[in-house]
C-alpha cells in the first residue's frame, strides 16, 4: 500500500471552539464491520484532541473507558477539559460524544522532555523476523466474508508470530502471544502523531491471548468480545510506520471478563510502550 494510511484522516480533528471551559473538536470515523466505531480509533482521536491543547509536552500515560458503542455514520464530538498545567506535567480529561452521550472517556498526562535513570525489560527471545511471517491480509483476503475483507484491507500490516486466531486457533492454547505490526504507507514526521497511532494499534489484538488460551477464534460462532477499559504508558519515541513487536499475555479471565497486558518494542530492542486492557468475553453456552 502506498500513500496515506486509510485511518489517518480520522485523526485530523476540527477545532470548533470552546464551550463551558472545554475545547470542542469534531472528527469522523472510518468504516468498520457492523457500523461500530473501532475502539482504537476513538482512543487515538482523544489523544490527538488532548494534544491539541498542549505545547512542548508529549503524552506519557492515559487511562480510558469504553462506555458505549460508537456509530461510524455519525461525527464524534470531543470535549477537552484542562485539569492541570504544571512546570513539567499537564493533565487533560477528554470525553468523546455521539448523540449527546459519551462513548469513551479518557484522562491523560503529558510531560516535558526530562532526564533520569533508565532501564527496561529485554526484547523477547526467539522472535522470528516479520518478513518471515504471513500478513493478516494474505490470510484473510481469500476469505469471502465482509469482516475478513475489512480486516484484510486495513492499512496496518499485522503478523502473528505463533499463527493468527482469525478462523481457528493455530499453535498452542496458551495465554500469551506476540505480533509484529507497522503502518503501511508514510506517516508525517510528528512524534505525537506516532504515539497516537501506537494507541490506535494497541487495541487491535490485545484480547487475543485470552481467546488463544481457551481455543476460541474471532470466527467462533457466538463469541462476543468488547474492550471495557484501556491504559497505556509511552516510554520512548517510536515510528509507527516501522516494525513494532507487540508481546501480549493474559494473567486471568473470569466472570465474563479477561485482563491482558502488552509491551511494544522497536525492532532494535527498545521498549516503546506498555499497555493494559480488560475486555468482556462472552462465549456460547
Amino acid at each position: 500500500m502506498n500513500g496515506e494510511p486509510d485511518f489517518l484522516s480520522t485523526l485530523r480533528l476540527q477545532d470548533t471552539g470552546a464551550s463551558t471551559g472545554e475545547t470542542i473538536l469534531t472528527g469522523a470515523s472510518h468504516w468498520s464491520p457492523g457500523g461500530r466505531v473501532f475502539g482504537g480509533q476513538v482512543l487515538a482521536q482523544c489523544i490527538v484532541a488532548a494534544q491539541h491543547t498542549i505545547e512542548d509536552r508529549a503524552i506519557h500515560s492515559m487511562h480510558g473507558y469504553f462506555l458505549r458503542p460508537g456509530d461510524t455514520g455519525l461525527p464524534i464530538t470531543f470535549g477537552v477539559e484542562r485539569i492541570h498545567d504544571g512546570r513539567s506535567f499537564a493533565t487533560r480529561r477528554v470525553q468523546a460524544y455521539q448523540r449527546g452521550v459519551p462513548i469513551f472517556s479518557m484522562i491523560a498526562s503529558f510531560q516535558r522532555p526530562d532526564d533520569g535513570v533508565e532501564h527496561q525489560d529485554p526484547f523477547p527471545v526467539d522472535i522470528p523476523a516479520p518478513e518471515t511471517l504471513p500478513s493478516a491480509a494474505s490470510i484473510l483476503a481469500p476469505i469471502d466474508d465482509p469482516v475478513a475483507q475489512a480486516w484484510a484491507e486495513r492499512s496496518i500490516d499485522l503478523r502473528h508470530v505463533d499463527g493468527p486466531v482469525f478462523v481457528d486457533v493455530q499453535g498452542e492454547q496458551v495465554a500469551h502471544q506476540a505480533v509484529w505490526f507497522r503502518v503501511q504507507g508514510a506517516l508525517p514526521e510528528d512524534p505525537t502523531l506516532h504515539r497516537a497511532v501506537l494507541g490506535y494499534a494497541s487495541d487491535l489484538s490485545l484480547l487475543e491471548p485470552i481467546m488463544r488460551r481457551h481455543g476460541m477464534a474471532w470466527g467462533t460462532p457466538g463469541v462476543k468480545l468488547a474492550s471495557l477499559d484501556h491504559a497505556m504508558w509511552w516510554h520512548r519515541d517510536a515510528r509507527a510506520d516501522e516494525w513494532v513487536l507487540y508481546a501480549q499475555e493474559s494473567p486471568s479471565a473470569q466472570g465474563g471478563r479477561g485482563l491482558a497486558f502488552g509491551r511494544m518494542f522497536s525492532r532494535d530492542g527498545r521498549l516503546l510502550a506498555s499497555v493494559a486492557q480488560e475486555g468482556m468475553m462472552r462465549v456460547p453456552r
